[in-house]
């Protein structure tokens, strides 16, 4: 049973799968290291409403206009601007609420832009039967990334600026080196944002992501915060580092549906078992929380993978990607945005209280009923296609046995 799961790993080795998780690893790593440094300078709620809003409507507006330059030369020019952006983090620092919105808006246009354009390579580089487990390891890539970043967070901005720079410039060096894989042709076929929401699949999938998002930010005031807490912390990301790579996995074998359910599911068990098991977050035991941290850990590993980097590219079948993939991204991003600006506006007693908790957990669960009329995005093809691998591989173990 195992090894059904298991067969295929080996073409993660691949040239064109390596380039494809540098180039998103590293953009998603450095865009993390960014936000945390704007975070470091407490800055307004202007400066937020304007980063998040560039980066959503150069997204939208990048997915459609990218398609009208070379894709290699529109990714080479979007991660120059990514290199030039990150020296600008030292002007943070200032305290003119002017110049920090004029740098924040850069920074949001530089990921934006070109992100769609760089996750429609990755889906149109890596096949379809692979592109869970590659998701997958390039969510655990990220994550090693955003670890290794968070001790260069420790330094001034200049510094940090510096660092970025040569971090986004390392991934254009990948991309200039990797000529056969920058010849990669867009698909032909592009629709339109009206078209892509009048696809059925895309809404049934969709709905449920904006409903998680809706949540999300409610979720972070539930998260238990303090020197003494930050195990959970580890557990979590522990937790959300190995299920990434397990949820691709069986992603590519079980289907795509399959495990967004069970994340969906398991985010809103972990909120349940809050709600029942105190009035107040001071009130749970530590083991319910530790429960919590790895529930949601494992949980957030299965959804990335499956909503960030996997379901858009499916869904587009034959034609572009890259408004799937602005679309998918958006709900993500301002849910970021409500986290920053409303969550801390959230009354404390409500925001570790178990009505919170229950709303939570009904959500949730709520989002996993269009998930259930949703069509299976991973070919049958696939599939039917490892079982017969399977048979065959237990025939020839039977005839080993009687040979």
């Amino acid at each position: 049973m195992l090894r059904r799961h298991l067969s295929g790993l080996s073409d993660l080795g691949s040239s064109k799968n390596v380039v494809s998780i540098i180039l998103v690893g590293n953009a998603f790593s450095w865009y993390y290291a960014v936000l945390s440094a704007l975070e470091l300078t407490n800055p307004s709620i202007l400066v937020w409403v304007v980063h998040f809003s560039a980066l959503i409507l150069s997204a939208l507006v990048g997915a459609s206009l990218g398609r009208q330059l070379e894709r290699s030369k529109f990714l080479i020019l979007w991660m120059v601007v990514g290199v030039v952006s990150s020296t600008l983090l030292f002007t943070l620092s200032s305290t003119s609420v002017i110049l920090a919105s004029l740098v924040s808006l850069f920074l949001g246009l530089s990921l934006g832009f070109g992100m769609p354009a760089c996750m429609s390579y990755f889906s149109d580089s890596v096949a379809v039967e692979s592109r869970g487990r590659v998701s997958g390891v390039t969510m655990l890539a990220s994550g090693i990334g955003i670890v290794a970043f968070g001790f260069a967070l420790k330094s001034d901005l200049l510094l940090i600026g510096i660092i970025l720079g040569i971090w986004r410039f390392s991934s254009l060096l990948v991309f200039l080196w990797a000529k056969d894989y920058r010849r990669n042709k867009r698909k032909e076929s592009e629709l339109s944002y009206k078209q892509v929401f009048g696809q059925h699949s895309f809404i049934l999938y969709f709905v449920p992501w904006i409903m998680f998002s809706f949540v999300n930010y409610l979720a972070v005031s539930m998260t238990p915060s303090g020197l003494e807490y930050q195990d959970l912390g580890i557990v979590q990301a522990v937790f959300m580092g190995a299920s990434a790579v397990l949820g691709g996995i069986f992603a590519d074998s079980v289907g795509r549906k399959r495990i967004a359910i069970a994340g969906f599911a398991m985010l809103g068990l972990g909120a349940a078992v809050l709600g029942f098991s105190g009035n107040k977050l001071s009130e749970i035991p530590y083991p319910i929380l530790y429960f919590n941290s790895t529930i949601d850990g494992i949980a957030w590993g299965l959804l990335l993978v499956i909503f960030v980097l996997t379901l858009w590219g499916d869904l587009s079948n034959n034609s572009s990607s890259d408004k799937y993939y602005a679309l998918g991204v958006m709900p993500f991003f301002a849910s970021k945005l409500f986290e920053l600006i409303v969550g801390p506006n959230i009354p404390p007693g409500l925001a570790s209280s178990s009505p919170l908790f229950s709303l939570t957990a009904f959500f949730l669960f709520l989002a996993i009923l269009p998930l259930v009329y949703a069509p299976e995005t991973l070919p049958e093809r696939v599939m039917k296609k490892r079982e017969l691998t399977l048979y065959v591989e237990k025939a020839q173990e039977i005839a080993q046995e009687y040979a």
